[in-house]
């Protein structure tokens, strides 16, 4: 897929995917999110994410608000262990109010008090909404298992502790350090044309400034596996099996998503599905995840189920990902995988918003993008052996860990 870039003077890179819709995409991806924090600071890159609504020395709170609304378009924002984004989704005449919304909020916003005492208690309804979802909760707990010390494994909402000790001087210092010319990347989407963009681009973003810093974050080391039950007042044993796995960059990334697609990936036909599902009648839900980061990754298999039929699904579980170590696939199940994954990803390239988020990101953290061709060509280079031997290493029942929700 033909994209194009261009480098600010301020160091603020701009990138933009050709499309033909009238409705366009576009937005900051900001190279910050919960790994980025201190202790003390734990959520604050979801709580900043949430400030940038409130008002800026250009816009009060209901001007940003009603400003992408009127034009039938859509503001959004949202925070992960990495980044934080803010887009808007608009008719293409809009663009330039676009650009100057959201470049006001990301480079002006001053953050008031009483807006931080306020959103303090939305976020505290938030966490508890999260805490009362033992099926959502058990995702962060397994990555605090899987990561323990490291930021990385924290939550992204905070506590409700954390987030009521957040004050003004901390929110401004946290947004001065990281939201940046060179830690940010500005996205775009749809049939404008990119010269228009970049001259765009050189009217309103060029006064954000660059960092004095320079920045690392620190890259997990050690894993131990640990396994844990938790009591709570939940009706089904909610058990999730985890370990560390490839980053975004690792030459296995895409084998390892081929091979978790066949695991238990969207498909009914998945082999997690067909076991505790389909065939056993033990679970309604059961599906495995890998999640890349920039320098690491999760592997995750999350079932819910009658405690009755906890040990059965967990030898069920235990016996899919035996057959995966001990036999390779022949080569016409590997090419059934392959073309079913190109299948899920070219529907799911038909949601633009989707599209053009994977894009930001994609260019954010690796600097390119890949297009279904480019994945295709890669995928024609996976062998069977591949995903044995990369099965031997991610199954690996020593090193998995594990976290049961029981009463």
């Amino acid at each position: 897929m033909k994209y194009f870039t261009h480098t600010l003077s301020n160091g603020l890179r701009m990138v933009h995917l050709p499309d033909n819709s009238p409705v366009s995409y576009c937005g900051f991806a900001v190279n910050v999110g919960t790994r980025d924090e201190t202790p003390s600071q734990h959520g604050i890159a979801h709580f900043v994410e949430h400030l940038l609504f409130k008002g800026t020395r250009h816009r009060k709170a209901w001007h940003i608000l009603n400003s992408m609304e009127t034009e039938g378009g859509e503001l959004n924002a949202y925070t992960t262990k990495e980044e934080t984004f803010v887009y808007a989704v608009f008719l293409e005449t809009a663009l330039e109010k676009a650009i100057d919304l959201m470049a006001d909020m990301v480079a002006n916003s001053i953050f008031p008090s009483k807006e931080i005492a306020k959103e303090a208690e939305i976020i505290m309804d938030e966490i508890e909404s999260y805490n009362d979802s033992p099926s959502e909760l058990i995702f962060d707990d397994i990555e605090q298992l899987l990561f323990e010390k490291y930021p990385i494994g924290r939550n992204i909402l905070g506590t409700p502790q954390s987030v009521t000790g957040f004050i003004q001087p901390d929110v401004i210092h946290f947004h001065a350090e990281h939201y940046c010319s060179d830690k940010m990347l500005f996205f775009s989407l749809g049939k404008t044309d990119f010269q228009k963009l970049v001259r765009l681009g050189e009217k309103y973003l060029t006064s954000i400034p660059a960092s004095p810093q320079l920045y690392q974050r620190e890259i997990p080391q050690l894993y131990l596996p640990k396994q844990h039950v938790e009591h709570k007042e939940t009706h089904q044993a909610h058990f999730i099996l985890g370990n560390r796995a490839y980053s975004l960059s690792h030459p296995n990334r895409l084998p390892f998503y081929v091979l978790n697609n066949i695991l238990g990936g969207p498909g009914m036909n998945s082999l997690l599905n067909l076991s505790l599902r389909e065939r056993s009648g033990l679970a309604y839900n059961v599906e495995s995840n890998y999640t890349p980061y920039t320098d690491t990754g999760t592997f995750t298999i999350y079932y819910g189920t009658d405690p009755k039929n906890h040990d059965k699904c967990k030898t069920l579980v235990r016996k899919e990902l035996d057959k995966l170590k001990e036999n390779p696939l022949s080569e016409r199940q590997l090419d059934k995988a392959k073309h079913q994954l190109l299948g899920q990803l070219a529907i799911a390239a038909e949601n633009k918003e989707s599209m053009a988020l994977g894009f930001g990101r994609s260019m954010l953290q690796m600097g390119a993008f890949e297009g279904i061709d480019d994945i295709m060509a890669s995928l024609q280079q996976i062998s069977p052996i591949d995903l044995q031997s990369i099965a031997q290493e991610v199954f690996d029942e020593n090193q998995l860990s594990s976290l049961l929700y029981c009463e």
